[in-house]
């Protein structure tokens, strides 16, 4: 199917995206060190340190992500728990920055978000679908019971609970 694919394709993506993003505000925290100029009266300094603090912080929180992704496919199950409220919340980040990136930068970084958008959200639509393995046994295989027809099994009650008993008319 397109599912493992998909998360492959994200992992990557993702981890890709964690290291340009983080040598991107190191980069940018370097020259403003080095050009040692300040933005409306704030620190050269402090900006530089930020932007360095930041990059890292992102580049960590996208490699997470990655993490994630990487996980889903490997095990070829849908994210659970802080993993899909981190691909959903990467999904919405990269919305945001595909926003901005049309106003501000043009429409090939814009393009570039909403492909990532559109490959996490494949991601977790495709594994949405997907049957719990419990659900995929057949009905027959009751562990301790005959499970054959006419059994309590196959009439949807437990293998413990007795037939019902008949009545007169």
């Amino acid at each position: 199917m397109v599912r493992r694919p998909v998360a492959w394709i994200v992992a990557v993506v993702l981890f890709v995206e964690a290291l340009g993003v983080a040598a991107l505000n190191w980069f940018l925290g370097v020259v403003v060190d080095r050009q040692d100029m300040s933005l409306a009266g704030l620190d050269p300094d402090v900006m530089s340190t930020s932007s360095k603090i930041g990059g890292i912080v992102f580049g960590l929180y996208f490699a997470f992500c990655g993490l994630v992704a990487l996980l889903v496919a490997l095990r070829d199950r849908r994210p659970a728990g802080l993993g899909r409220i981190l691909l959903i919340s990467a999904a919405v980040v990269h919305g945001l920055l595909g926003a901005f990136a049309w106003g501000l930068m043009g429409w090939p970084e814009f393009l570039f978000m909403v492909v990532v958008l559109a490959l996490i959200v494949l991601l977790l639509m495709t594994y949405d679908g997907q049957e719990s393995p419990a659900a995929e046994e057949p009905q027959d295989s009751v562990p301790g019971g005959e499970g054959g027809a006419g059994s309590p099994a196959e009439d949807g009650g437990s293998p413990l609970t007795p037939a019902p008993a008949p009545t007169a008319p």
